[in-house]
C-alpha cells in the first residue's frame, strides 16, 4: 500500500473568553459579541470543521491578568482578555454541534489533583466518541496560585517534576480499565471481568492516588496528549509525553532548528518522532486581492493599546513591569524570576541583548499584537506559499491558527485557502475517521502501554 502523502496539520487557537488571542479582536467591528453563549463556540466549531479543521484548542489561565502595577481595572476597562470560562463546559458543547472536529482543553498540573483531571478528561473523550485532548501545562504566575489557594507560584523546574509525576497517575488511571473489560451480560448479570480493572495503588513525591478508576476507555483509548515545550525542561518534558506540541517560531531558520530538536527529543525517548505533530502558532490575514489583504492587516494594526502588551507581559512573566523605568535593562536575578523561561529567551535572542528592557520585551515578543506569532498575509496562493514553505522545509507538520476576530478569521481561513491547500495535496479533503487520533494518524494506545508509562 502506498504510503500516506504527508498533510498539514490544522488547529485552531482558541480562549473561552471575550476575545482570541489577540486581545484586541473584541475591538474589531467585525467580531462577534456573543461569546457567552453557547451558539458562539458552536458556530466556530461548526465553520472550524467545514474546514476540515483537524482540533479546535483551547487555552487557559486560572486567573485575570491583574499583575501589570498590581491591579486588575485595566484589564477589565480594556476587556484584555478579562473573561476567562471553564473549557471542559464550552468544548462539550462544541462537541454537541461537530462529529468529526478534535476537542482540546487546558489543564494545569499544578493546581488540579491527577484523579480529577484524568476523570473529568476520560469522560470528555466519551461524550465527544473519542476527540478530546488534554493541554498539559503548569502555570504560569502567583495570581494562579493566590486563586487557588496558594501563597506563591511553584519554580519553573519544581513544576516540572511534580507534572512528571502527575503525568504518571493520570496515565495509570487510563489504563485501569483493559479494552475488553466490559461484558454487559444482561442474562448472567456480569457487568465487566474484575481480573480486567486495574488498582493504581500509587504513593510519589507529590501524589498519593489509589484507585481503581471509574471510567473505562473511550473509542481512542485515551486523550490526545498536547504540551507547549520550548524551553529546556519543556523540551524533555514533550520528549517523554506530548503527541502535539504547540510552539512559537519567530522565523523559518529557527523554526527549522526548534524543529529538529524537538523530534531528536522524542527519539531520545524511544518514540517514533513522526508520531509527534509539531505546529507553530500563526495568524492568517487573507484577502481576494493583495490589496484587500494589506487593508485588513493595516485595519488590524490600528486596534491594540499599548496597554495589552504590558498587562500580558507581566502575566505571563509573573513581574510587574511597571517596577521598572522602560528603557532600563533587567538585571539577571530578574531575568532568572521570570515564570516563562522559554518566552524570556527568545526575547534575549532576538534582541541580542542579555539584558533586555521592558521596552526590548513589549517590542521582541510582539505580545498583544499579530506580531507575536509568525503572521501569513496576502492572496489565497501567497498564503498558502509561505505555508508550504515552512511545512515543506520541515520547520512543522502543522499549524495552529489563531484569530484576528471570531469567527471571520477562520471564515476566510476556510473559504480562501483552504481550498488552495487542498489543491496542491497539502490539506486534507475530508476527515480520516471518526475518533481524533485516527484523523491525527496517530496509534490507538492499550490500556497496558497506558500502565507502562505510569510505571516509568
Amino acid at each position: 500500500m502506498a504510503a500516506q502523502p504527508r498533510q498539514m496539520t490544522m488547529i485552531a487557537f482558541l480562549q473561552a473568553q471575550n476575545c482570541s488571542n489577540l486581545p484586541a479582536s473584541w475591538r474589531h467591528p467585525a467580531s462577534a459579541t456573543d461569546f457567552l453563549t453557547p451558539d458562539y463556540y458552536q458556530r466556530i466549531g461548526r465553520v472550524l470543521e467545514d474546514g476540515k479543521f483537524h482540533m479546535a484548542f483551547f487555552d487557559d489561565r486560572l486567573a485575570m491578568p491583574d499583575i501589570y502595577s498590581n491591579d486588575y481595572r485595566n484589564t477589565v476597562e480594556n476587556g484584555v482578555r478579562a473573561v476567562k470560562m471553564d473549557l471542559v463546559s464550552i468544548v462539550t458543547a462544541m462537541g454537541c454541534a461537530t462529529t468529526k472536529l478534535g476537542l482540546g482543553a487546558t489543564y494545569s498540573t499544578t493546581y488540579y489533583e491527577p484523579f480529577h483531571v484524568a476523570r473529568t478528561f476520560a469522560t470528555l473523550d466519551l461524550m465527544t466518541r473519542g476527540r478530546s485532548a488534554w493541554n498539559i501545562v503548569t502555570s504560569l504566575n502567583d495570581s494562579e496560585a493566590l486563586n487557588m489557594g496558594k501563597t506563591e507560584h511553584l519554580e519553573h523546574d519544581l513544576r516540572y517534576d511534580r507534572a512528571e509525576e502527575f503525568m504518571q497517575v493520570v496515565m495509570g488511571h487510563w489504563g485501569a480499565w483493559d479494552d475488553d473489560a466490559l461484558i454487559l451480560d444482561k442474562a448472567s448479570g456480569r457487568f465487566a471481568d474484575g481480573g480486567k480493572v486495574h488498582r493504581l495503588n500509587h504513593e510519589g513525591t507529590y501524589f498519593k492516588s489509589r484507585g481503581p478508576f471509574s471510567v473505562p476507555r473511550s473509542p481512542q483509548g485515551h486523550p490526545v496528549l498536547l504540551q507547549a515545550g520550548q524551553s529546556g525542561r519543556g523540551r524533555q518534558f514533550a520528549g517523554r509525553w506530548a503527541e502535539v506540541v504547540f510552539v512559537v517560531y519567530p522565523s523559518l531558520a529557527a523554526g527549522q532548528k526548534q524543529y529538529a530538536e524537538l523530534k531528536a527529543a522524542i527519539a531520545a525517548e524511544g518514540r517514533d518522532p513522526d508520531q509527534l505533530h509539531v505546529a507553530p502558532a500563526c495568524y492568517v490575514v487573507c484577502g481576494e486581492t493583495e490589496d484587500i489583504a494589506r487593508e485588513k492587516k493595516a485595519l488590524l494594526d490600528t486596534l491594540p493599546k499599548p496597554i495589552d502588551g504590558l498587562t500580558l507581559l507581566s502575566e505571563v512573566l509573573n513581574y510587574d513591569l511597571a517596577r521598572k523605568p522602560y528603557e532600563e535593562p533587567l538585571t539577571d536575578d530578574e531575568l532568572a524570576s521570570l515564570s516563562w523561561h522559554g518566552f524570556r529567551d527568545r526575547v534575549v535572542a532576538l534582541s541580542g541583548k542579555r539584558n533586555p528592557s521592558v521596552a526590548d520585551f513589549v517590542h521582541f515578543s510582539g505580545r498583544g499584537t499579530i506580531k507575536e506569532h509568525h503572521a501569513f498575509v496576502g492572496t489565497p496562493k501567497m498564503v498558502a506559499d509561505q505555508m508550504e514553505e515552512w511545512f515543506a522545509g520541515r520547520a512543522c507538520d502543522g499549524f495552529v491558527m489563531a484569530a484576528t476576530h471570531m469567527p471571520g478569521a477562520y471564515e476566510d481561513f476556510a473559504r480562501l485557502v483552504v481550498p488552495e491547500l487542498q489543491r496542491r495535496g497539502l490539506y486534507q479533503k475530508d476527515y480520516r475517521g471518526n475518533t481524533l487520533r485516527e484523523n491525527l494518524g496517530l496509534p490507538k494506545p492499550s490500556a497496558a502501554e497506558a500502565r507502562r508509562l505510569a510505571a516509568r
